[in-house]
């Protein structure tokens, strides 16, 4: 939902770029944090333990058990950053929201950001990672999911080198996806058959202008 009106936000907003594997969620998360001031950002795939990248590595696909341990330190690192955006601010922003008024696309106050990619296949785990502290919140979450062809999905992770997932389990991926619905998440899809920068501005274009269910 576009910002018509003013409203309330968390001092950090945690910028979730999800997909299937091959998507380009990584770069474009890289670039994003970059286009929003040098921002944290946070690659969920470097926080997979061994026995997680030597099953994918196998080509064996991740079950549950495999990946709600990950998604744990997934969501911690996400509240780590946000709690270090905010030590150096005014502590009663730890707990009270702002108002933002973004007519023109702009805030009228600092927002502080914390991007990060990671798959985020299943709406439960959307919501976990989302769902935060509840006695201190510090943030409110969005998901960018990068929406690319089956087809354009296989001709990247054939030419991939050096990452651990085996192009094998792409089929087992998209079963396992739950395509975001904006009207029940906090959610934007944006069309990632295009250029990585091209994808990269408009997430950055979105994010700027979301009202997440989290944020009113």
């Amino acid at each position: 939902m576009l910002v018509p009106e003013s409203h309330s936000v968390y001092p950090v907003r945690a910028v979730i770029v999800m997909g299937v594997s091959g998507c380009g969620k990584s770069t474009i998360g890289q670039a994003l944090a970059t286009e929003l001031g040098d921002v944290p950002f946070i690659d969920a795939d470097s926080l997979h333990p061994q026995a997680n990248i030597t099953k994918m590595e196998r080509g064996e696909p991740l079950v549950d058990s495999d990946r709600w341990p990950w998604l744990s330190a997934v969501r911690a690192r996400i509240e780590h950053e946000a709690q270090s955006l905010l030590s150096g601010h005014d502590s009663s922003l730890k707990q009270v929201r702002r108002v933002v008024n973004d007519r023109n696309g702009a805030d009228s106050v600092s927002r502080m950001y914390v991007v990060c990619a990671c798959s985020s296949l299943r709406r439960s785990y959307r919501e976990f990672l989302s769902r935060g502290d509840e006695e201190h919140v510090t943030h409110d979450t969005v998901f960018v999911h990068i929406d690319v062809t089956k087809k354009e999905l296989e001709r990247r992770l054939q030419e991939r080198k050096g990452h651990f997932f085996s192009p094998k389990l792409l089929d087992s991926q998209l079963e396992t996806l739950e395509v975001p619905d904006p009207t029940r998440e906090a959610s934007i899809v944006l069309y990632g058959n295009v250029s990585e920068p091209e994808v990269a501005h408009a997430a950055y274009m979105s994010v700027r202008n979301f009202v997440t269910k989290n944020s009113l």
